[in-house]
């Protein structure tokens, strides 16, 4: 049987529906500052904390429940004689429910407003009121989200009260929130690149039909704090987005963004299938898909212009499962829209390359990301490559760090003519890479050649140039073996391998 319910709330959403419920049930609210003038100016019977203690808040605000005669109402066990003998020695009354929902810190500490305006969103009262009512959640009822507020309205009028399972559920939310709020005022504060504790602060975006596979479970979540490209985006048609979907999109966003040209790459199982600069976006485009037209299709296609009408219509001639651009005219999303089920996506935020975590059986892995594309450019051939295939080069590594592990790019014109990977040797995609390219003139490589196989390759089909990071015990014989045939060769003295 709820007698006292305490509501302090900065949400007030809902909270005159509940209230109103609770004083029809003779409940007692029990409330503070804004909270209170809410529900006083809306005609709720109300008493005020401060009533109850007989201290007023202090400190602009910062000291107003944390006191015992709130907590001892809390935190006392029903089923304790000498709990409850304690209240009635202390003139305490029992609370029965906690409604309680805190400074919204995950919003503010992305705002403009100053490092000290950010600290006073660092909630106290709250977290203290909801974690003691969490612990003694058998008796009493903690409510943190407004979304439950119609549950526990129905399950009161049909059973008189909350059952145990609800409530330890509701409790259990309690320490899930708590441990994203306080994770991410960690973060805020910490000045540390890897912290004794990592703590990581997520909420739920979306349940997924399913994960990478139909028989897998799948949800996705995002940070509660920061803006990030697969978090801002906005879908403006299509099915709903796929465990995969993301996966390929975060890729090809990256990728694509690698270019501050004209440029468009396309993805496939997580890996480009197609990429180039272009004059135009639909030149681009067409480039990109002439790489390899068999795997674009139902594949990702990602561009860093808006899109216009006339790429649009190219890419609506196959079918893909995407498209990302930073913006869309409207006449090219009339084209794009008459695929009903086409993925349309707008992202007009930049990626992070912050940090990359991977998940392992009994622990994380947390690494930076791979921003720095060369170290140096250190010709170690003979022949020395132009400009121009310097440029071409750069383009390709560009490239390679999305392709998968021993990745070879084949490059012609700044695009992409043939693309291998996912191998567990080298030689396997290079010559896959190379035979699909045709008339490349350029070759890029995540990581080094251990043996001269990939040169004598290169050599038959025509590669003029090579780039590739060194430190392999054998370079002088894929040196020895680009001199002989005439190819230059660069070393940068960083590995991309994406495993």
């Amino acid at each position: 049987m709820i007698k006292r319910a305490l509501l302090s709330v900065y949400d007030k959403s809902g909270i005159l529906k509940l209230a109103q419920f609770l004083v029809n049930r003779d409940v007692e609210i029990v409330s503070t500052g804004g909270t209170y003038k809410y529900l006083k100016e809306n005609g709720i019977p109300v008493v005020e904390v401060s009533s109850i203690t007989g201290f007023d808040e202090i400190l602009d605000g910062r000291v107003k429940t944390l006191h015992p005669v709130i907590h001892g109402g809390i935190l006392a066990r029903r089923d304790s004689k000498e709990h409850m003998d304690t209240l009635k020695e202390k003139n305490i009354t029992p609370i029965d429910m906690v409604v309680v929902n805190l400074y919204p810190f995950f919003n503010k500490v992305d705002s403009n407003i100053e490092f000290n305006e950010k600290i006073e969103f660092i909630d106290i009262g709250g977290p203290t009121m909801i974690r003691a009512a969490a612990k003694n959640f058998k008796d009493v009822i903690v409510v943190t989200d407004v979304n439950d507020y119609d549950g526990i309205i129905e399950k009161l009028k049909e059973n008189g009260d909350v059952d145990f399972n609800t409530r330890k559920k509701l409790a259990g939310k309690v320490f899930n929130l708590m441990s994203a709020y306080d994770a991410s005022i960690a973060n805020f504060l910490l000045d540390e690149e890897y912290p004794e504790y990592l703590s990581l602060s997520y909420r739920k975006n979306s349940d997924l039909r399913y994960g990478e596979n139909p028989h897998q479970s799948s949800a996705y979540y995002t940070p509660t704090v920061g803006t990030y490209p697969m978090k801002n985006f906005e879908k403006l048609n299509g099915k709903e987005l796929s465990y995969n979907n993301i996966k390929d999109m975060d890729i090809a966003w990256k990728a694509v963004n690698e270019f501050d040209e004209i440029c468009c790459v396309a993805v496939k199982h997580n890996s480009p299938c197609g990429a180039a600069i272009g004059s135009t976006l639909v030149d681009a485009y067409k480039k990109a898909y002439s790489c390899d037209p068999t795997s674009i299709f139902g594949g990702i296609v990602a561009v860093n212009r808006r899109m216009d009408k006339d790429t649009a219509e190219e890419i609506s001639k196959i079918f893909v499962e995407i498209v990302i651009a930073p913006d869309f005219d409207e006449d090219a999303l009339l084209v794009l829209m008459k695929k009903k089920n086409l993925r349309i996506i707008k992202c007009s935020v930049k990626p992070t390359n912050d940090f990359e975590i991977v998940k392992v059986d009994g622990g994380i892995l947390v690494q930076s990301a791979d921003n720095n594309l060369v170290e140096k450019m250190e010709v170690v051939t003979d022949k020395k490559p132009d400009q121009n295939e310097i440029d071409n080069l750069i383009f390709g590594m560009k490239i390679c760090k999305y392709v998968k592990s021993n990745a070879i790019v084949v490059v012609k014109d700044f695009m992409a003519k043939g693309i291998g990977g996912g191998q567990v040797n080298r030689i396997w995609p290079a010559c896959q890479a190379m035979d699909r390219a045709g008339d490349g003139v350029c070759l890029a490589s995540d990581a080094f050649f251990p043996f001269g196989d990939v040169v004598k390759e290169a050599a038959k089909h025509g590669i003029k140039a090579i780039i590739q990071p060194g430190g392999s015990i054998r370079d002088k014989e894929s040196i020895d073996e680009c001199n002989k045939n005439g190819i230059s060769m660069v070393f940068t003295g960083i590995r991309h391998f994406k495993h």
